[in-house]
């Protein structure tokens, strides 16, 4: 049986003097992360310069850091209603400060996006990995501890533990343990927030070497709120929707776009007719309109994703995850997500949360070990993810910039692409914002080329923009390229086309078709206008963390940075704020901020340009 602590520093020691002072620790990626374990062998280490510890993981949360005024005073409330009980990582603070001890060392395969860009000793020291080969990376290397966030159940007496939020890596390397390939301690940290989840991260007791259990260190769970979903996105997570077939098998990658392409199944669920409508003014042209699938989900889908979230959820409620297999409709291997998704889980039945199983990534991001049920149970496979860029030619950018500075991390989006080629009937649907802002200027993410990809050209399948969607599979360069060119944004149509054309890829007297010349944002925004006003694409899906109030501010609050971005629109807004007269939702909005009663001219200016905002945003 473990050893019980109620002090993490005690345990600390005890893991120095059962393993020795050359310390190998493995953190869950994310969520699960045992936060004052960590912190105390951090603190240990840095007293003891004979302690060497390295910790090796992925995903370090850390809470968000407001940049200005503004932000400060939106995001504070939030951070200290949402985080205000979270332990922060203190080899986060010391990294991000270029002050790690010399006998410390933190190595992380995934990161949270662009939080380490310019920050060199994570950049040195940061692993390119697909997420399945992070585990056999920890057993080479000598892994020795383990420590992971867990819930705890008693059952006739007697306690056991739930892997719960990070079955992914510590799943596959326990199984080494048992086979004789690996030699470590597993030490746990009880959380009551975290919910209990069945299936082969429930584990007994005697799985773990020792276990931290007391009130003083319990904490909340980091929960990030869902993020406000653009028209861009929604255009984006629309067409993706389309291409989902009844009886299929979905992952979806996190964040507005998958929120999107869920609430567009459900819509396509519950108003088909309405659901026809939207896609009728938003695909480009009648051929690709008629390739669509657009019919409700009869048979229903089956979910097998690394990453579960909020929208899962929705997708269940809704009865289109409703497939079974061996009596599960979606299989996951960690889960991150806001407070609401977490206390779903918890509230859950045992029948409902029994259909929900927890399982390494080895499971949901390989086809290899079971293959043959893996096979029969992923069909028509539909696996979605994220990507940054994407060239001409069909390379996708999704972790890393040319100069080699790493946004995130390769993850298992390589594995799942690899599955998409691997099953019969499935596709990888990597997903693309058109264009980006860098400044003040408008860039394209759809290049001719880039000194950087993570997803090869030969591997290119379904590239999705918010403009339409580009299938790549087994084309030609030629064809591909138009492809490309028909899903970018039209004001970079014609540079790109050029220099296809300059390059020998494509025909001289090749031309755009008229259908796809009309690729702007305002034609996305009227397109998705009618649905919007109705209610059927909300910003907030599947609900929100962000007060009523704060749910105003934010579109608001967007457009002020995107005007800085452009200071000539600065002084207009200025102007008309000054004119206006606010109404009491805006004066609400404006006490949010503390610009109710404004006493310096910062203040004042604040007022104006928020107010000015405030209407601008509401009309849009």
């Amino acid at each position: 049986m473990p050893k019980h602590f109620s002090d993490p520093e005690a345990i600390a020691e005890d893991i120095v003097r059962d393993v020795g002072t050359n310390l190998l620790v493995g953190l869950p990626l994310g969520l699960g992360k045992a936060n004052h374990i960590v912190n105390a062998l951090y603190a240990r280490a840095v007293a003891d310069r004979a302690v060497n510890l390295t910790f090796f993981s992925a995903l370090t949360l850390e809470k968000p850091k407001p940049a200005n005024l503004l932000e400060r005073r939106f995001i504070v409330p939030v951070i200290e209603r949402l985080f205000g009980g979270y332990p922060d990582l203190a080899y986060a603070e010391a990294l991000r400060a270029n002050a790690l001890p010399p006998n410390i060392r933190v190595i992380e395969f995934f990161f949270l996006a662009g939080r380490w860009l310019r920050v060199p000793f994570a950049q040195q020291h940061y692993i390119s990995a697909n997420y399945t080969h992070a585990a056999s990376y920890l057993l080479a290397r000598g892994l020795n501890v383990v420590t992971q966030l867990v819930a705890k159940r008693v059952v006739d007496g007697v306690a056991r533990y739930s892997l719960s939020c990070n079955t992914d890596t510590t799943l596959d390397i326990l199984r080494a343990r048992a086979q004789g390939a690996a030699s470590f301690k597993l030490v746990g940290q009880v959380n009551s927030e975290l919910p209990f989840m069945p299936g082969e991260g429930d584990l007994p007791a005697d799985e773990f070497s020792a276990v931290l259990d007391s009130p003083e260190t319990d904490f909340p769970l980091f929960a990030p709120p869902s993020e406000p979903i653009t028209d861009t996105k929604y255009a984006i997570g629309l067409h993706a929707a389309s291409l989902v077939r009844d009886g299929g098998t979905l992952q979806l990658g996190i964040g507005q776009v998958g929120d999107a392409l869920a609430q567009g199944l459900i819509v396509r669920h519950r108003d088909n007719a309405q659901f026809h409508e939207i896609m009728k003014r938003l695909a480009p042209d009648a051929e690709q309109l008629s390739a669509l699938e657009t019919g409700p989900f009869e048979k229903g889908l089956y979910g097998v994703s690394e990453m579960l979230f909020e929208a899962f959820l929705g997708l269940i409620d809704a009865g289109i995850l409703k497939r079974e297999v061996d009596g599960v409709v979606l299989h996951g291997a960690f889960f991150l997500g806001p407070k609401s998704f977490y206390r779903a889980l918890r509230e859950m039945t045992a029948g409902q949360i029994a259909r929900i199983q927890m399982m390494p990534v080895s499971f949901t991001n390989e086809l290899y070990g079971d293959e043959d049920l893996k096979r029969r149970a992923r069909v028509d496979a539909r696996f979605v993810n994220n990507a940054m860029m994407a060239t001409l030619m069909g390379s996708v950018i999704s972790d890393g910039l040319e100069d080699g500075q790493v946004v995130s991390g390769v993850g298992g989006q390589y594995n799942f692409v690899a599955q998409a080629f691997a099953l019969a009937g499935a596709r990888s649907v990597l997903t693309v914002e058109a264009t980006r802002q860098a400044g003040t200027k408008t860039q394209s993410n759809v290049r001719w080329s880039y000194g950087h990809e993570t997803i090869p050209r030969h591997l290119r399948d379904v590239i999705v923009t918010e403009y339409g969607i580009a299938d790549l599979r087994g084309k030609s360069d030629a064809d591909v390229i138009a492809a490309m060119l028909q899903v970018a944004d039209s004001r970079f149509q014609d540079q790109l086309a050029r220099l296809a054309k300059d390059a020998g890829k494509l025909p001289k007297n090749f031309e755009i078709s008229s259908a796809h010349r009309e690729n702007f944002p305002e034609r996305i925004a009227g397109a998705l206008k009618p649905a919007r006003e109705t209610g059927l694409l909300p910003s907030f899906p599947f609900g929100s963390d962000f007060t009523e109030v704060e749910q105003r501010l934010i579109p608001a609050l967007q457009l002020l940075q995107d005007a800085q971005r452009t200071p000539l629109q600065l002084p207009g807004l200025l102007w008309q704020g000054f004119l206006r007269q606010p109404d009491t939702a805006d004066d609400e909005c404006l006490a949010r901020l503390g610009l109710d009663r404004p006493v310096t001219l910062s203040e004042r200016a604040y007022r104006f340009l928020v107010s000015a905002a405030l209407a601008r945003s509401r009309v849009g």
